[in-house]
């Protein structure tokens, strides 16, 4: 094992899969000569030069066309985001074109495409550059929805993303580029769909994903110190979601807690608890809890934002409230 920083992992999954395949390439804002907006594509352009590696104008509706376009042609692109807010502007080249060409086309068209960069809240960037859209595409049949928290998930499903032949949504995040964790030396893909028990626990499962994760954690070792064992659960993707993992954990703790970073209507974790309770209600000895932001635009006050985001407390008084402490 070695120590990377989230954005050491991307990149280097990136440039793995560059070396083994002349048909991948980067765009997007910034990716090239500044070795991109969060130094996730540092050293790229050195070793593959501007035709791989390749700056665009601030136009993501235009590059994200140049893409799916690109791929129905043999390419498999990485297009970058600078953030997914900024995605909103290329949204119809990604639900309309990306995740339909297939079916549109009788299967004429595959559409191989990797679509990443930083996703949800960044800290005070205000109520247009904090927002988690995860749910929005995965409601979209033809994508898959990635969502890593760590290093070593993030280099293993990259990579997974760039070889898939489907469209792929990877998302990141602004505050984890900078989070160090160990990576396995030799080569290695992560499937996309799997969910990972992250902590061993008996007393309630909690799932969550991306940075906000870290809460659960967090609430789970002061749990720990009271008595009480969590079981937490990484989704990593979202489309397709692991429901078999959900269920066998909640099957064995009989409780349910779902941490998201994202406004609380139509969300993972509304999905996640229909279908629980559809498959394992008999199982349920609590009603499920959802964890969610307000249900508000972000705020820019630091005050403010804190209280808009769940947080550890959070969690740890929804643990207590599903059993009945």
């Amino acid at each position: 094992m070695k120590t990377l920083q989230f954005r050491e992992a991307i990149a280097e999954a990136m440039s793995e899969e560059m070396r083994r395949d002349e048909s991948i390439y980067l765009m997007g804002e910034e990716v090239a000569e500044y070795n991109g907006a969060y130094k996730a594509s540092k050293g790229m352009l050195d070793e593959f030069g501007p035709k791989r590696v390749i700056d665009t104008p601030i136009s993501e509706l235009g590059f994200a066309g140049i893409g799916v376009g690109s791929a129905m042609n043999g390419n498999r692109p990485i297009i970058e985001f600078m953030t997914f807010n900024f995605a909103l502007v290329g949204i119809d080249q990604i639900i309309n074109n990306a995740a339909k060409m297939r079916q549109m086309s009788g299967g004429q068209f595959n559409i191989p495409i990797v679509f990443r960069g930083p996703t949800a809240s960044a800290g005070q960037l205000a109520a247009t550059h904090s927002q988690a859209f995860e749910s929005w595409y995965a409601n979209c049949p033809g994508l898959k929805v990635v969502v890593p928290s760590n290093p070593q998930d993030a280099k293993g499903l990259l990579k997974s993303a760039i070889r898939d032949d489907d469209p792929v949504i990877f998302m990141e995040s602004e505050q984890m580029y900078g989070d160090k964790g160990e990576v396995p030396e030799g080569e290695y893909t992560i499937p996309i769909g799997v969910a990972e028990v992250k902590r061993e626990g008996s007393d309630v499962t909690v799932v969550s994903f991306g940075k906000i994760i870290k809460e659960a954690y967090a609430a789970a070792e002061k749990l720990e110190s009271e008595g009480i064992s969590c079981e937490i659960i990484d989704l990593r993707t979202v489309r397709p979601l692991d429901h078999a993992t959900i269920l066998e954990s909640v099957k064995k703790t009989n409780r349910l807690v779902i941490l998201e970073e994202a406004w609380p209507f139509g969300n993972v974790a509304t999905e996640i608890t229909y279908q629980v309770q559809q498959k394992a209600f008999d199982y349920l000895d609590a009603p499920i809890i959802k964890l969610n932001t307000a249900d508000t635009p972000a705020p820019y006050s630091p005050v403010l934002l804190q209280e808009w985001l769940p947080n550890s407390e959070d969690v740890v008084a929804a643990v207590k409230k599903v059993l009945y402490k």
